[in-house]
């Protein structure tokens, strides 16, 4: 009998141990976290720091320190940490081609906010994007506005002009001219076309 529960206690000696030991390293992170959370919060009472700049700090802290228990977990059970950089890294540098090559619908995105937030200019407007050498690159009145692209029907001098879809982000690159859409007729010359 006495046999049998040494063989048991051999047995669940090295789960329990691992167990008692990924215990202590999840324990030992959240106390190292709430210690840390604490000096900060000791810091900012005692100098006046910015809520918007202690937030973020806290908020990175608190993941650096859990990233670090988890790899020691993940060590305790046998993965390696230097496998584990590497596969982290892969996954950041394909993340990182993958903002790279959406960079341009990410930028026309924002800048289509920015211009439905703060309206530099609204739907039935005339607007000219101009070089900064004062050369005129399109003009026309502003038809639509979508997440991507902004629709100008160019200003002719007979009838409809073509429709023009340019970049959102274009408008914040180059000087824009604006005017209002009831203070210059579609099909009227402007004073720098003569």
């Amino acid at each position: 009998m006495n046999e049998q529960l040494l063989n048991i206690a051999q047995e669940w000696r090295g789960p329990l141990l691992l167990a008692a030991q990924v215990l202590a390293i999840l324990l030992g992170a959240y106390l190292l976290q709430r210690l840390v959370a604490r000096a900060l919060t000791r810091l900012s009472n005692r100098y006046p720091l910015p809520p918007e700049l202690l937030l973020p700090v806290r908020g990175g802290i608190r993941w650096l320190i859990m990233g670090g228990a988890l790899i020691m977990v993940l060590e305790r059970f046998g993965v390696s940490a230097a496998v584990l950089w590497t596969a982290i890294s892969g996954f950041v540098a394909v993340a990182a081609v993958a903002f790279f090559a959406i960079w341009s619908v990410l930028s026309n995105l924002l800048c289509a906010v920015l211009i439905l937030m703060l309206g530099p200019f609204r739907l039935g407007d005339v607007v000219e994007l101009v070089e900064s050498s004062d050369k005129p690159i399109v003009k026309g009145r502003v038809i639509d506005i979508n997440l991507l692209y902004t629709t100008l029907e160019e200003v002719a001098e007979a009838g409809t002009g073509a429709l023009v879809q340019v970049p959102n982000s274009l408008f914040f690159q180059k000087a824009v001219r604006r005017w209002r859409g009831g203070e210059i007729p579609l099909h009227t010359q402007l004073p720098h076309e003569e």
